[in-house]
């Protein structure tokens, strides 16, 4: 069924169509009100629309109404949505856009000045770039459109339209429904397709087999939308079943036992570290009275979920996945702590060369012997599952599908038992707070630096979860690391995400490299920021400190804690 038919069938459900879908702030919209408005999206996107080019929408907004709207009137049009990433600036921003095909970007006021110098790369214009005013996010600084002929007013477009007719565009369950970023270079930027059959046959069964929803359930979607985490496990689910969900601008660790009760939100889709953010903030004795029932996603730690489900009085299902559908595997309550579960039969840890590597061996204290020898790549050798293919990266389609399989690009081991344990990403690739990215582009941002000749930039591990960034800097000869200096210069590069803000910084005469000059990065990822292993200086930044500060001996036996505590030693060992 495509999406646009459910949108239809829950306003024309009469208990349905006057159920409440939709809540933002003190606003609630029902099923039969959200149905109206995707009709007046969908007449406005057909009236923008060159039949010549891709029918794709980009989406460059925070989580708000809008969001929500743009979906549904490219369900209801046959429009496919691309979901831009907000974190993205300058070149790497207008690489998206421009490589999916964008005809018409829907944004708000806070992006245009990022959208103002990259406007002729993105090949959006000609009044295709909608803006939003009616949410306006009261901590961006400035306001004001630009007055361009790129942009157009969304608001007053869409009053245009009137009330409308739905527009009854025939879609089949095979068509393309949404383009989702993972990870990919500024030249092959990887758009996942995911087809109506898919987005809502995943709505389906995670509310049923995971959530078990009923009418009376709320989501709370406070994981950017531009992720396939909280389309596929967030929106889908409540529109599948005509349920509520609840949405926050962005994910707050202060807000979100609030807003759980603000909004009666029951079940709560997270990817990263969100878990361990909420449990930072302080204990409260009524934290377990909220109406949570579950929370399902990934990359929590074992004791992180143990404590969360005790602190709240709810249930967290994780598991390891991907968004390109190609595996999955959910731990279970009994499986080591440190596993990711036990996998399904044929989701296997191979070599380059498809060979299945040894199981891992542990000492006493169950620190892994043979990290070389049982490490090697995570497939699954029964087929690519849902991943439906790259839009326009046939190279990175073909490398992911080899030999009739799905590599995930990450590296993991097995147990004697069979019990699968994550180890990292492919050494090219990093994962932070939930998003796959290479650390190229950052190289090639660190080294805009007038002192840094090289740069090596790898992911080392976080307790809590996914990667930091780390950056291994060669200086030119007689110059000095000015720790506040270097973080100013950072700072004042407009398309170095947040997340790609280094967390560690190594300063070293010389980096370890093959015969043929490459930097042996599995060797830097090794070492990491260990100090009987590296013995050159190291900065560090938390993620509240702007300056970097030296990371001595101290520093490292508190982190080597704190990875203890969670249950994480071992991913210091490999």
């Amino acid at each position: 069924m495509p999406a646009g038919d459910l949108i239809r069938a829950n306003a024309a459900q009469p208990a349905v169509a006057s159920r409440t879908f939709l809540r933002f702030d003190d606003a609630r919209v029902t099923h039969g009100a959200y149905y109206a408005e995707c009709v007046r999206w969908a007449n406005l996107l057909l009236g923008l629309r060159t039949p010549s080019r891709p029918f794709h929408v980009g989406v460059l907004l925070d989580n708000i109404r809008d969001y929500f709207y743009a979906l549904g009137g490219a369900a209801l049009a046959g429009a496919v949505i691309v979901g831009i990433n907000n974190t993205k600036r300058g070149t790497h921003l207008a690489h998206d856009i421009a490589h999916t095909d964008c005809q018409v970007l829907v944004t708000e006021e806070k992006y245009l000045p990022f959208l103002d110098p990259i406007s002729a790369e993105t090949g959006v214009g000609g009044g295709r770039t909608l803006v939003g005013r009616r949410w306006r996010d009261p901590e961006a600084s400035g306001s004001g459109a630009r007055a361009s002929d790129s942009y157009r007013d969304l608001d007053a477009a869409l009053a245009e339209m009137g009330d409308g007719s739905d527009p009854h565009v025939t879609i089949s369950d095979t068509g393309t429904y949404i383009l989702v970023f993972t990870s990919g270079t500024v030249t092959a930027p990887k758009a996942v397709i995911c087809s109506h059959g898919r987005m809502v046959e995943t709505g389906k069964s995670i509310g049923a087999n995971i959530y078990g929803i009923t009418p009376d359930d709320v989501g709370y979607v406070a994981m950017p939308l531009f992720h396939a985490n909280a389309l596929m496990c967030g929106f889908m689910p409540a529109l599948y079943y005509g349920t509520g969900v609840a949405m926050i601008r962005k994910f707050s660790k202060t807000q979100w036992l609030s807003d759980i009760r603000r909004y009666g939100a029951t079940f709560f889709n997270y990817t990263g570290k969100p878990l361990a953010y909420i449990l930072s903030t302080p204990r409260q004795p009524d934290d377990h009275v909220n109406p949570l029932r579950i929370c399902y996603g990934n990359e929590g730690s074992h004791r992180v979920v143990a404590e969360f489900e005790e602190r709240f009085g709810c249930r967290v299902v994780d598991v390891f996945g991907a968004s390109e559908g190609g595996i999955g595997v959910t731990r279970q309550r009994d499986d080591p702590p440190t596993s990711i579960g036990f996998p399904a039969a044929g989701i296997l840890v191979v070599d380059e060369q498809g060979h299945e590597k040894p199981p891992a061996r542990f000492d006493a204290s169950g620190r892994l012997l043979n990290a070389d020898e049982a490490i090697g790549e995570i497939v699954n050798t029964q087929g690519v599952a849902w991943f439906e293919g790259y839009y326009k990266n046939p190279e990175a389609l073909q490398q992911r599908t080899r030999n009739g399989w799905y590599w995930t690009g990450d590296l993991g081991y097995k147990d004697a038992r069979g019990y699968l344990y994550f180890a990292g990403r492919d050494v090219e690739w990093l994962r932070v707070d939930g998003e796959n990215f290479v650390g190229r582009p950052i190289e090639e941002i660190l080294q805009r630096h007038p002192d840094v000749m090289l740069a090596a930039v790898y992911g080392v591990p976080d307790a809590d979860g996914g990667d930091r960034v780390m950056a291994a800097l060669v200086l030119r000869d007689g110059a000095a690391f000015d720790p506040e200096a270097f973080a100013a210069v950072l700072r004042a590069q407009a398309d170095l995400s947040p997340k790609w803000m280094p967390t560690y910084v190594r300063i070293a005469p010389e980096l370890p490299q093959t015969a043929s000059a490459k930097v042996l990065k599995n060797e830097l990822r090794r070492q990491k920021f260990r100090p009987d292993l590296c013995r050159d200086p190291i900065y560090w930044r938390s993620r509240s400190d702007e300056p970097y500060r030296p990371f001595g001996t101290e520093d490292y036996e508190q982190l080597r804690a704190r990875f203890a505590a969670l249950g994480k030693l071992a991913l210091l060992d490999v």
